[in-house]
């Protein structure tokens, strides 16, 4: 065994690689085992190998500081994380269900509000959360489908079960790092692909274009299909690139697109309009179409709104579907499945309390120091309360702005995340993960083999957010070694 996998030890957390006793476990024996025969100079080249790999393939993402956008290489372990395809046929169908369910709601929720009149979900918690849109109301998408890509953030307790920690339905980002993860894995450790059946996930662009062509308005020629980004500055703007190119769509901004009298959307090219068909969405809803939302907005299309309503033109994801995105809607998710489904949930949602009751409430501020508080409706790691690793000062704050306003804050047990073998520094060490599959629904639903597995880089971190100094590995679905 090379130095860099000495003394590894697990601690009090279940290790997706290595069983409490320091063994490999059974689906992850070979590639182990591999890993720890190289030197100490060959795990440091492979890894090196690893980010010219991303600097050849201009893979980054870009973060702000101090009024700046920075672009960073994409942070990487070469150290896969390896799940059996057993396990993950369960997690598989859980989240085929739960996206089934949230689209149920959504239309539901837009059109006759049944989950509402029968008292399953409170409706104030829906009709005045931000992601609520009015404007919506009355709009039923093609085969119910409103949420056409959602990211489903998950995470692996104590007990190894994997469990929904939350939704994420409004424009999900990260399935390219899911892809640049594997090809880099290969070009960096070819030798494990000969010893394992793994899951592809290189389909995922052609899966997407499927999904999105099935939405077209007009069915009997091959559909126009352009991805809106906001732009080169956005932070996901190399994924809203690279899915365009995989799925041979058009990247455009919104001053490349136009609503005409017609109530359909054109597109603006050298041969003249072409009309959209189906437009995948990278903006939120909020500048998506200065006329109905805001009307400063110059990132959006003047009218688009209009399109959509009138049937000529597909959105994916539909505007509105953000109303499910809302990690206070995420406690009544399981209730959804009961309502709409008439199933049991098959993945497990983490226990969250709603600072919005007063017991939960009163449950919360007494053991701000045990919980996580989040809340309701920001993303990439920001506005989190980790009580174990905070300040008195932080909790004092946190009490605060709960008692000022507890609809927008929820709060779950600190859970012990799963942790993996990372190789950080010149040494390999159990890092705490979590994993980000990606559901497609139109005509169907699919689920991503896999997803992007995140991972605190920081020893210790339960925060792996790329933006927060998390790094990511290739995940692999594996049928079983030879």
């Amino acid at each position: 065994m090379n130095k860099s996998w000495q003394s590894y030890e697990t601690g009090p957390y279940y290790d997706e690689l290595v069983t409490e006793a320091g063994k490999p476990r059974v689906v992850a024996r070979r590639a182990v085992n591999m890993l720890q025969s190289l030197s100490d100079e060959e795990m440091s080249a492979r890894r090196t190998a690893a980010e010219l790999a991303i600097n050849d393939m201009g893979i980054s993402f870009t973060v702000y500081s101090e009024g700046e956008n920075i672009d960073r290489a994409w942070p990487f372990d070469i150290i896969p994380r390896i799940i059996k395809s057993k396990d993950w046929a369960r997690v598989s169908k859980g989240l085929a269900q739960r996206t089934r369910a949230l689209n149920c709601f959504i239309d539901d929720i837009y059109n006759k509000q049944k989950i509402l009149k029968d008292g399953i979900v409170p409706a104030e918690t829906v009709l005045e959360s931000g992601n609520y849109k009015e404007q919506c109301a009355g709009m039923s998408p093609l085969y119910g489908a409103w949420a056409h890509v959602c990211g489903t953030d998950l995470v692996r307790d104590r007990d190894g079960k994997f469990y929904v920690l939350e939704d994420n339905l409004r424009v999900p980002s990260g399935v390219s790092y899911m892809l640049e993860n594997r090809e880099i894995t290969k070009r960096v450790l070819p030798e494990l692909f000969e010893n394992y059946s793994i899951q592809p996930v290189d389909d995922y662009p052609s899966r997407l274009h499927s999904t999105l062509a099935a939405l077209s308005p007009r069915k009997h020629r091959r559909p126009c299909i352009v991805v809106l980004t906001p732009g080169i500055y956005n932070s996901a703007y190399f994924e809203h690139s690279f899915l365009a190119r995989g799925m041979g769509a058009e990247l455009v901004e919104g001053s490349d697109l136009f609503v005409d009298d017609d109530d359909c959307l054109y597109m603006r090219t050298v041969d003249g309009a072409e009309r959209v068909d189906v437009v995948y969405r990278r903006i939120d809803d909020d500048f998506l179409d200065p006329e109905v939302f805001n009307p400063k907005s110059m990132l959006g299309v003047p009218g688009i709104m209009r399109a959509w309503k009138a049937g000529h033109v597909a959105i994916a994801n539909a505007p509105g579907s953000g109303v499910a995105d809302d990690k206070v809607v995420y406690a009544f998710v399981p209730d959804m499945i009961r309502y709409y489904l008439n199933e049991k949930p098959a993945i497990d949602s983490v226990k969250t309390y709603l600072c919005m009751h007063e017991k939960d409430r009163e449950y919360v501020l007494n053991n701000l120091d045990k919980l996580v508080v989040k809340p309701a409706n920001e993303s990439g790691g920001y506005g989190l309360l980790v009580g174990p690793h905070s300040t008195k000062a932080k909790r004092d704050q946190f009490a605060k702005l709960i008692e000022k306003n507890p609809r927008n804050y929820i709060a779950q047990p600190t859970l012990s995340l799963s942790t993996a073998p990372t190789y950080a520094g010149d040494r390999v060490e159990p890092r705490h993960l979590d994993l980000r599959p990606f559901i497609l629904s139109s005509r169907e639903t699919w689920v991503t083999p896999g997803g992007l597995t995140r991972v605190a880089m920081v020893k210790g971190s339960l925060v792996v957010n790329s933006s927060q100094g998390g790094g990511s590995k290739d995940t692999w679905i594996v049928e079983g070694s030879k």
